[in-house]
């Protein structure tokens, strides 16, 4: 989101503009932690795709 502040904007001007913001979403990481559970092989699969 974007502000504009004038040059001539008090302090309690810039507060009240500044309490008006909306909090960013927190972002769940253990969500995408973690390991991939493959049904193969790490190695047998790079040897698949590259039709060695």
């Amino acid at each position: 989101m974007t502000i504009k502040i004038s040059k001539t904007a008090t302090k309690e001007e810039l507060a009240a503009q500044l309490r008006q913001l909306k909090p960013a979403k927190k972002l769940d990481v253990s969500k995408y932690a973690g390991k991939v559970r493959w049904g193969q092989d790490a190695l047998d699969y790079q040897r698949e795709l590259r039709d060695e």
